[in-house]
């Protein structure tokens, strides 16, 4: 029956007279027979969680980036990361992000994912966006549109990409580049 159109007369005094049969729809029974697809795929956020005690660590939240000569770049939190840094690089190798949460006591879940980080000149920002796409190149520092470009940033790009850099500490910059 289409959309816009109505049943015919017959059927519908069939039905209010109690007449036409109902067909039978299948009990529900908890399962699914179909395979569907729902919302869209995200891109994994972490390549490793783990639990970790750390008792010298205060506040319920941490963030934290290590770097590849061990030292560690403390965002968020007060106290001795050198636990959760050590239960983290079991599994994602330096440089990475981890961000930990309190479960207990003295209890931590700890989520990292390795990153990328270079050293950069002074762009004059914190944040830096570098678009390649054929010939053209546009240069956004943190937010407006800037002459020029980055050639260390180029580098890492092979062929057409968006690279994105965050300032982690002085000259010490986190990447990520995305190939078109």
């Amino acid at each position: 029956m289409g959309l816009f159109r109505r049943k015919p007369l017959h059927e519908r005094l069939a039905e209010e007279g109690g007449l036409a049969e109902r067909t039978a729809a299948p009990l529900y029974t908890g399962a699914i027979s179909e395979t569907g697809i729902h919302g869209v795929p995200r891109e994994r956020q972490y390549d490793a969680v783990v639990t970790a005690e750390a008792p010298d660590l205060e506040g319920a939240n941490a963030v934290f980036v290590a770097l590849e000569d061990g030292s560690l770049l403390v965002e968020e939190g007060e106290g001795d990361f050198t636990a959760l840094a050590d239960a983290i690089e079991q599994e994602v190798a330096r440089p990475y992000r981890a961000t930990a949460i309190r479960r207990g006591e003295t209890q931590w879940a700890v989520a990292g994912h390795g990153i990328g980080v270079v050293e950069l000149p002074e762009p004059g920002g914190d944040e830096v966006e570098l678009v390649l796409r054929g010939d053209e190149k546009t240069l956004v520092v943190d937010g407006n549109r800037s002459f020029g470009t980055m050639p260390e940033l180029e580098q890492l790009a092979k062929g057409d990409a968006v690279i994105r850099a965050t300032r982690l500490d002085g000259p010490l910059w986190e990447v990520r580049v995305d190939q078109l």
